[in-house]
Parts: C-alpha cells; sequence; structure tokens
C-alpha cells in the first residue's frame, strides 16, 4: 500500500509521485491575454457586455417609465394601487436575482444564465440577468487590472443610465403622442421595449467567442446553508463549558466543511451583516418612478419651449447620472482625496444616503407647495357642488337639508355658475338633499341624492316656462397625465360630434347630453369641427391651460352658427415641473455616490466562487426596499407630503446605524481572497518528487 494514498477530505495535498512512475511534465504555457480595446487594459469582451446591458435597460426602464400611468388612466386604480402595484413588480423582479444567481454559480455558469434564460424568457429574464451581469464583466478583467475593472462598474452603470435616459424620454412620447384605438397608445410604449430586448440577445450572443467563462463550482447557495446550519447546530450542540472556544462561530464547521469554504462563508456573511440597513435607500430611490411621477400630475409642465409629460420627468435621473458619474470620478473624489480625506466606498454610501433623505426632504417640501395651490378634496361626509344657470332668465337656488334648514343661497344670472365649489356636510355616507328653485314667478321643489367624497355640478334649464334641474356627478380626477380635460353639455335638439383633434372624436346627446371627461393636449384651439345631421360648424374653444378643466355648454344662435360657453372648472397647475429638478438633483447624486460604489464594492469583497450571490444579495436589498414602499402606500394613510417627511427621517436613522456598522468593517484585499488552489502548480525535473496542488471538491 502506497503510503503517500491520498486523502481527499484535506484542503490542500502534496503528493510525491516517482520520475519513474509519472514522466516530467513540461511547463505550461501562458494562456494568450484576451484581445483588448485599442490598446488599453479593458477587455474588448466587455463592449458586448455594455452594449447588452444598455438595451436590457433600455427596455427595463422604457417599460416602467409608463406604469404608474397604465394603472392608475387605463386600468383606472387609485395612486395608493398603483404605487403598491408598481413597487410590488419592482420588488418581484429583484427578488428573482436570488435563484438567477444559485443557477448561474452553481450550474450553468454566468454566460448561459445570461443568453439562455435571462434573454430568452422576459418574465424571469430580469433574475437571470441581474445578478450575472455586473459579476460577469468583472470576471473579464484580470487581478492585475483592478483600477480598470472599478472605472468599469462606472461604465457599466454609465450603460445603464443611457439606456434609462432614452427609453424614458421616448417611451411616454410613443404613449401620449401617439394614438391607438382613440387613447394612449401603451401598446407601442410597450412594445419598443421588447424589441431592444431582442437586440440584447443578438448583441451578448456575438461576444461568445471571447469572453472569459469561469466555470460553476457546485451549488455554492446550498453549501453556504448547509455550512452556517452545521455550523450553528454543531456550536449549540457543544456549548459545554469544557469544550474549548473558537475564534468564529463560523470555525465550528470545520469538522465537515473545507477551509477555505468556510472562509469564503465568513467574508460573505461580513458583507452581507453589512446589507441590513440597504433596503431604506432603495425605497426611496425608487418612488421616482411611483410617487414622484404623481406629484408631477399635479404641476404645469410647460417649460415654454417644450412641455414635459409627468412621466418624462424621470429623464432627469439617467441624464445626472451620466453627467455625475464623470463629475464624480473625475474631479470631486480627486479633490477630497487632494485634502487628504480618506474617502473610502463605506463612507460614499454613508453621504449617499444623507443627500437621498435631503431629497425627500425637499420633495415635502414642493408638496405642500403644490396644496397650497390645490383646490381643496371633499373628506368623509362631505361634497362639493357647483351650480350652473343655462335657463334665459335669473333663478334663485335654495338648497334645504334633512330640516328644511337652509345650506345654500345663490341667484344666478342666465348663463352664469357658481365662483367656486360649495362645500356641503352630509349626516350620513349617502344622503337627499331637496333644491327649492324660483323662476320668474314659478316656485319648483326638487330632491337629488348624494354620496359623499364627490363633486356634483346641479345644471338648471328651462322647459318651456317651467324650469327643470339635473345632478350631474364629476369625476374624481378630473386632470389625467397632467393634461387639460374638457367636457361638453349640449343644449341643441340634435346631437353633435365633435372632433377635438385628428384622433380624438365625441359625441354629445341632444337635449342637454352631458359627455365623458377627455383629456387633450394644452394650447389653442380656436376651430373645432363640429356636425350635427344636417349642418358642420366650428367651435372657438380659445387657449386651454396646462392641467385644468373645462365646461363647454354648446348653445343654439339664430343669426350665427352654434357657440360655446366656456367654464374653468379647475384652475390650471400653477407651480412649474421645474420645481422637481433639486430633488432630482440630490437623489441623483446619491445614488452615484451609493449605487455606483457599492456595485464595486460588492464585488471586490466578493469570495470568487460567490460573487453572484453577493451581486444577487445586493439586489434583494432593492427588493426589500420596494416592499417597504408597498406597505407604507397601503397602511400608513398619511397625507403625501408626511409620508415623505417619514422616508426622510427613516433614512437619516438608517444612515447613522450604517455608518457604526461600517466603522467597524474591515475590507477585504483582493490577494485575500485568493484560494491556495489557484496557485500555480509546481513541478520540477530530475529524480526528485513532483509536488502538485490539487482542487478541492466542494
Amino acid at each position: 500500500m502506497n503510503p503517500f494514498q491520498k486523502n481527499e477530505s484535506k484542503e490542500t495535498l502534496f503528493s510525491p509521485v516517482s520520475t519513474e512512475e509519472v514522466p516530467p511534465q513540461p511547463l505550461s504555457l501562458p494562456k494568450k491575454p484576451p484581445p483588448k480595446i485599442c490598446g488599453s487594459n479593458y477587455p474588448l469582451s466587455i463592449a458586448f457586455i455594455v452594449v447588452n446591458e444598455f438595451c436590457e435597460r433600455f427596455s427595463y426602464y422604457g417599460m416602467k417609465a409608463v406604469l404608474t400611468l397604465y394603472f392608475l388612466y387605463f386600468l383606472h386604480w387609485n395612486e395608493d394601487t398603483s404605487t403598491s402595484i408598481y413597487h410590488a413588480f419592482s420588488s418581484l423582479c429583484y427578488f428573482t436575482p436570488i435563484l438567477g444567481a444559485a443557477i448561474a454559480d452553481s450550474w450553468l455558469g454566468k454566460f448561459k444564465v445570461l443568453s439562455l434564460v435571462g434573454l430568452s424568457l422576459i418574465a424571469l429574464g430580469t433574475g437571470g440577468i441581474k445578478p450575472c451581469v455586473a459579476a460577469f464583466g468583472g470576471d473579464q478583467f484580470e487581478e492585475k487590472h483592478a483600477e480598470e475593472r472599478t472605472r468599469y462598474f462606472s461604465v457599466f452603470y454609465l450603460s445603464i443610465n443611457a439606456g434609462s435616459l432614452i427609453s424614458t424620454f421616448i417611451t411616454p412620447m410613443l404613449r401620449g403622442d401617439v394614438q391607438c384605438f382613440g387613447e394612449d397608445c401603451y401598446a407601442l410604449a410597450f412594445g419598443v421595449p421588447g424589441l431592444l430586448m431582442v437586440i440584447a440577445l443578438v448583441v451578448f450572443a456575438m461576444g461568445s467567442k471571447i469572453y472569459r467563462k469561469p466555470p460553476p463550482e457546485g451549488n455554492i447557495v446550498s453549501q453556504v446553508v448547509k455550512c452556517i446550519w452545521f455550523a450553528i447546530s454543531n456550536r449549540f450542540n457543544n456549548r459545554s463549558g469544557d469544550i474549548p472556544k473558537r475564534q468564529h462561530w463560523l470555525d465550528w464547521a470545520a469538522e465537515k466543511y473545507p477551509k477555505q469554504l468556510i472562509m469564503d462563508v465568513k467574508a460573505l456573511t461580513r458583507v452581507l451583516f453589512l446589507y441590513i440597513p440597504l433596503p431604506m435607500f432603495w425605497a426611496l430611490l425608487d418612488q421616482q418612478g411611483s410617487r414622484w411621477t404623481l406629484q408631477a400630475t399635479r404641476m404645469n409642465g410647460n417649460l415654454g419651449v417644450f412641455v414635459l409629460q409627468p412621466d418624462q420627468m424621470q429623464v432627469l435621473n439617467p441624464l445626472l447620472v451620466l453627467i455625475f458619474i464623470p463629475l464624480f470620478d473625475l474631479v470631486i473624489y480627486r479633490l477630497v482625496s487632494k485634502c487628504g480625506i480618506n474617502f473610502s466606498s463605506l463612507r460614499k454610501m454613508a453621504v449617499g444616503m444623507i443627500l437621498a433623505s435631503l431629497a425627500f426632504a425637499v420633495a415635502a417640501a414642493v408638496e405642500l407647495k403644490i396644496n397650497r395651490m390645490t383646490p381643496p378634496q371633499p373628506g368623509p361626509q362631505e361634497i362639493f357642488l357647483q351650480v350652473l344657470n343655462l335657463a334665459d332668465d335669473e333663478v334663485k337656488v335654495t338648497v334645504l337639508g334633512d330640516e328644511n334648514n337652509t345650506l345654500l343661497e345663490e341667484s344666478l344670472r342666465s348663463f352664469q355658475k357658481m365662483p367656486h365649489y360649495a362645500q356641503l356636510h352630509l349626516k350620513t355616507k349617502s344622503q337627499d338633499f331637496h333644491f327649492y328653485l324660483k323662476y320668474h314667478n314659478l316656485s319648483v321643489y326638487t330632491k337629488h341624492s348624494v354620496e359623499e367624497k364627490n363633486w356634483y355640478s346641479l345644471i338648471l334649464r328651462e322647459d318651456g316656462k317651467n324650469i327643470s334641474s339635473m345632478m350631474v356627478k364629476d369625476e374624481e380626477n378630473k386632470t389625467a397625465n397632467g393634461m387639460t380635460t374638457v367636457r361638453f353639455i349640449n343644449t341643441l335638439h340634435k346631437e353633435v360630434n365633435i372632433s377635438l383633434t385628428t384622433d380624438i372624436f365625441l359625441s354629445v346627446g341632444e337635449d342637454y347630453g352631458v359627455s365623458a371627461y377627455i383629456t387633450v393636449q394644452s394650447g389653442e384651439y380656436a376651430a373645432v369641427h363640429c356636425r350635427t345631421e344636417d349642418k358642420d360648424f366650428l367651435l372657438n374653444m380659445g387657449l386651454l391651460d396646462f392641467g385644468a378643466t373645462y365646461l363647454f355648454v354648446i348653445t343654439n344662435n339664430t343669426s350665427q352658427d352654434p357657440q360655446a360657453w366656456k367654464m374653468k372648472d379647475t384652475p390650471a397647475n400653477k407651480l412649474s415641473i421645474a420645481w422637481q429638478l433639486p430633488q432630482y438633483a440630490l437623489v441623483t447624486a446619491g445614488e452615484v455616490m451609493f449605487s455606483v460604489t457599492g456595485l464595486e464594492f460588492s464585488y471586490s469583497q466578493a469570495p470568487s466562487s460567490m460573487k453572484s450571490v453577493l451581486q444577487a444579495a445586493w439586489l434583494l436589498t432593492v427588493a426589500v426596499g420596494n416592499i417597504i414602499v408597498l406597505v407604507v402606500a397601503q397602511f400608513s394613510g398619511l397625507v403625501q407630503w408626511a409620508e415623505f417627511i417619514l422616508f426622510s427621517c427613516l433614512l437619516l436613522v438608517v444612515c447613522l446605524i450604517f455608518s457604526i456598522m461600517g466603522y467597524y468593517y474591515v475590507p477585504i484585499k483582493p490577494e485575500d481572497l485568493q484560494k491556495p488552489a489557484d496557485k500555480q502548480i509546481l513541478h520540477t525535473q530530475g529524480n526528485v518528487i513532483n509536488l502538485e496542488t490539487k482542487k478541492t471538491k466542494l
């Protein structure tokens, strides 16, 4: 029996072999270096990865840009539900990378997950792409080019935001400027991002032959879980005071698992512990596509030179990222370094949290300013009522309560309406109001039912020598997409067909028919084509302001064509959408310092076998952050400005906790992550022992 028989349970084995049994092995030739970009130290393969990421991010962010307004105005969900579903979807997209990372590091490898799973199946694709693509790009670099790898993560993030920049600007235009079946064209807005996913697949496959493809190293996720569980159970079973203590709690797994695996798990758990406070940052950052977009719908997007749609305001984020990344890398960080300040990765991330917190404080201030300019909303057991007199003479209106007490009294001349909505209180959620109408020498009593939290218009009309009324329920949200909203009342005895634009048509019934609300672009409408069964005519609707709600009453003029009486129900949005610029600048600066740094930090601190797992854990913090928003939106019950303040304060507290944790964290050096098995195999010539370093089978 050979006294030097192999023992596979050891981490590294030196097995002496006779030179007569095994011939001397020639020195291995160095591998041919991968092709570089223009003579630099950047592998050519990363060009395909970066372009692929640009296309994939175009698809993802282009679809997300219109998602909230799609929920709100196409599916007719309320703001809280739209916000919750938006963040539930975002959370799911960042949960699936855990599955993708397990598959990538365990069985298929990062390249196959990207090309075969991630880009082929869009539904699960984000889980295959997200944990792999950043780490896969980092794998293209040799360790001696660590500085170039750090710069790669900045370029990688630039490609993400270049795709986001273009898509968040274009897809809202495809939605709003193109009409499909008489409505906003969501089909086109979602279809173009889908096409970009096909392009992403083609580009990524083109670089297949030049990629460095590190092989998968076993079921890493399973090994990590089993190693941690064995260490905990082993420590619990050996809790006697007579048993010597060990330096680290994971050392209790040494009886079963290799030393290298235990070292890797130690490095992994140290970083994962540091990730605990991070979700709160993402809870704030990802509200740009939900709460901040909804805030923009109540602001004036007319900037003079062009008009911004509410969901186009998100374009500021990727645009500023493209500006801030080189600004921070080439200017700010270098100036800080020259001042002798050690601006470590964790310190950058803490400053990023502070900036995001300030951004939400600014958002709260903007929200308060909007509220001061916005008409109040009816609360529980309240309604808002306005009266329009379409009779040919003055009418006196008295609103009576259940006990015949006077709640409202108003005299209105012909074709006059109340200057503003009157607030009326109800005794229950729904109630009958009695109306006393006095017209000439005629007195009429009538009754109408109303429900709480609604707007109503009481329309008075003459019927021969009599006077009558009808109650019309106004829409709860009169403006959509921050655009102008109009509706019509037709006093003619014939149906009127109205062509507001080449794509927007509506019909208004005869004899005081009331149309639904129609959203149109703001601007001048001097000649709107209308048609009855026997004649065509033009209506001059004048200038329609941004975000205002108008009522047009079509009346008959015996000497001329029918005309429109114009009334403004809701004033235009007065606060410019440019007031959102400071909050976008602050949160984007915070993102550059937090997210770009965090990507590189996660890669540099990850053992080689677990880089995708740690990247997925980083993305998992994004998922948890979106769940936080979902919970707050559904259950907080706070007004919007108070919700912004809540998030701002929570992130400040989390930033303090993270700073304390980061103070005691000691970063791992790259050379400490190298495995003994990665060292060069040693061979000697002649009648001496041949020493081989074996890889451990995990």
